[in-house]
């Protein structure tokens, strides 16, 4: 044998050693090698926005490397039973705003998961408020919600709008808003909000109900006004929307919540480990403001809070659900 052929071996032989040891070391710190966080929506919308926020804080802590997938349709759905499916190994993690697991009970027949037993809390990701907007099918001179709901009573061609999903909650604020008034408002469902604001944005609908900060981003264009927004007050990030409580809009305060989960039978030591990895990284600053500039606010919990949470909105949207009178087709 050759003295370089010797050298090339040896060389070869060192480097899947050590290749060898790095990922003993990663493993023996209980880290994963890949984690990949699941989000039933669109990227470029706020669900992916945090996702990809954190992510990039839980690459190097609870994960080697972590990777966001946009698995969109079926309202969600399809996000949800891919983790479903997963193993529970820590390597998928969930992503997904309340409505799914919280509403969606309430609508499909068959629905292919049950939140709390297919699923495994992990932690709160933030907390946000949803917005009525409208666009350039609409007059100037509409500038309340009222005035909206009074302009589509009278011109029924107009009388849509667009949500991120059949079934999500800004579909049931919007539907709640137009039944109340006594308005039939045809509802549009987008696979986000990004592509509704587009039709928006061209016309194509009149309004769109949706995360606050999904809408603010498009102000600029001078194409979109927001006529009001769903919290208990006004929403920080557009200060001078009044809310629909101060519009004479009642029983219409709604806000929203993006939370973490890990498929069932996770061990708990994982689940806790995830949970301080993901609270560490939504208490960072960059975090913060990042997740701030989508209408966002960073929020943490406990698995068990989160569970409670879950349990207490399902409660909360059955008598809703029941009034709006919607049913969905799996």
């Amino acid at each position: 044998m050759s003295l370089q052929r010797r050298h090339l071996l040896h060389t070869a032989g060192a480097a899947t050693l050590l290749a060898s040891l790095g990922q003993r070391a990663w493993a023996q710190a209980g880290q994963i090698e890949t984690a990949r966080i699941i989000t039933g929506f669109a990227a470029g919308g706020t669900s992916d926005t945090i996702c990809r926020r954190v992510a990039q804080k839980l690459q190097g802590d609870y994960a080697r490397a972590a990777v966001v997938e946009n698995r969109t349709g079926a309202g969600g759905q399809i996000a949800v039973q891919t983790v479903k499916a997963a193993a529970p190994d820590g390597q998928t993690i969930l992503q997904t705003p309340t409505s799914i697991l919280t509403i969606y009970p309430h609508i499909y027949k068959k629905l292919q998961y049950e939140p709390l037993v297919d699923l495994t809390p992990v932690t709160l990701g933030c907390v946000f408020d949803f917005g009525f907007a409208v666009g350039p099918a609409v007059p100037a001179e509409v500038k309340t919600v009222p005035q909206f709901l009074a302009w589509a009573k009278a011109n029924p061609l107009g009388a849509n709008f667009g949500s991120p999903a059949a079934g999500s909650t800004p579909h049931f604020i919007g539907a709640l808003l137009g039944k109340n008034a006594g308005v039939e408002l045809k509802h549009a469902a987008y696979r986000g909000t990004q592509p509704a604001m587009l039709d928006l944005l061209g016309g194509q609908i009149s309004a769109v109900s949706g995360p606050i900060g999904d809408i603010t981003q498009h102000l600029p264009t001078g194409k979109v006004r927001i006529l009001g927004v769903s919290g208990a007050k006004r929403n920080r990030f557009a200060p001078d929307v009044p809310t629909y409580e101060e519009q004479g809009i009642k029983n219409a305060t709604h806000s929203e919540w993006f939370a973490f989960f890990l498929p069932a039978k996770a061990a708990p030591d994982l689940v806790n480990r995830l949970n301080a990895s993901m609270k560490n990284a939504l208490a960072q600053k960059d975090v913060i403001d990042g997740l701030n500039g989508f209408g966002l606010e960073a929020q943490s919990s406990t698995p068990a809070e989160l569970a409670d949470l879950v349990k207490r909105d399902t409660a909360k949207w059955a008598p809703i659900v029941k009034q709006v009178g919607f049913t969905a087709e799996n």
